[in-house]
């Protein structure tokens, strides 16, 4: 079952290494590396770690696409992304192994020209002939219109394709109602989409089981260290994570949508995929850049992970 991410604003992730990073302060770096990154970008290398076909699509900046292209080359990822003109942005990660702390500095992205826009749409009805999963993640970059994952909801769902959205702020906004198979927002950016206080799992369950009357199946509020949270039309369940020495938390939330879009295609109950989607998150945080661990390492995760029923219909 073939699989599109889509990444309107990619960007290069220079990821500094800097133990007892100080603010306001000379600090020395111990390693820096650069990976191709955005959140669809992300996706797509996860799922083929894990053995599944993928199509990467979105805007790439046509000065500087070679680390897109060589991660695409090697893991087996078609590349269709459409090459405006510019730079890709970059965005810096602060890891900092000693404290347990991630500092993201994101910069804009480059707006693409009205044209690629079209052409992109375009694209993914062809696409819709051929995959059965489209993965809408990520910011978007000046120029794109608030309304375009609800349109492309509205398209690919149309010709009877699943969707999983995790974006935020005024694109989250727009799409939610459009009722995609599955919705991946934190628990601060669902608290912004509704615009309400949530204390405690029974009000985020409250808060998220809304989003289920717009047609979406699933609901996954992801809260950090503290796991997240399940939701469908029957049940609510709480997916806490095993301990594990943590290299960087950039991409975990990624993780964890491609080990939902695994779980669903694999025909998994809730319980067995909020396991295996936690365990992606858990092993991806095990390392620097978009990777999965070997599959035997994997393979231990989904047994560690704790899970406790919040809510049965």
């Amino acid at each position: 079952m073939k699989i599109v991410t889509l990444t309107l604003n990619p960007a290069i992730d220079q990821t500094v290494s800097v133990n007892n990073f100080r603010l306001d302060a000379v600090n020395r770096g111990q390693a820096m590396q650069f990976d191709p990154g955005g959140k669809g970008v992300n996706v797509a290398s996860f799922l083929a770690d894990a053995g599944y076909a993928v199509t990467a699509t979105g805007f790439l900046g046509e000065e500087n696409p070679t680390l897109f292209e060589r991660l695409f080359a090697r893991k087996g990822i078609t590349d269709a992304f459409i090459r405006i003109p510019g730079h890709t942005r970059t965005g810096v990660k602060i890891v900092d192994e000693v404290q347990q702390q991630t500092t993201d500095i994101n910069m804009l992205g480059q707006a693409p020209p009205p044209e690629a826009v079209d052409v992109l749409l375009a694209q993914l009805e062809d696409l819709a002939a051929s995959h059965e999963w489209f993965v809408l993640t990520g910011s978007l970059p000046p120029g794109v219109p608030t309304d375009i994952y609800a349109t492309i909801i509205q398209r690919v769902q149309a010709r009877g394709k699943h969707v999983v959205l995790d974006t935020s702020e005024a694109a989250l906004r727009a799409a939610a109602p459009a009722g995609p198979t599955v919705i991946k927002p934190n628990r601060l950016e669902l608290q912004q989409l509704l615009g309400l206080e949530m204390v405690g799992l029974p009000a985020i369950d409250a808060a998220a089981r809304q989003l289920l009357e717009t047609g979406t199946q699933l609901v996954v509020i992801s809260m950090g260290a503290e796991g997240a949270l399940f939701v469908n039309r029957e049940r609510s369940l709480l997916a806490t994570p095993p301990q594990v020495v943590v290299k960087s938390t950039v991409g975990a939330g990624d993780a964890m949508v491609a080990g939902i879009v695994a779980g669903h295609i694999a025909g998994l109950d809730l319980e067995a995929c909020a396991r295996q989607a936690t365990a992606f998150s858990v092993g991806k945080i095990t390392r620097i850049g978009p990777h999965l661990p070997p599959p035997e390492e994997l393979a231990r995760y989904p047994q560690q992970v704790v899970i406790q029923q919040v809510r049965q219909a």
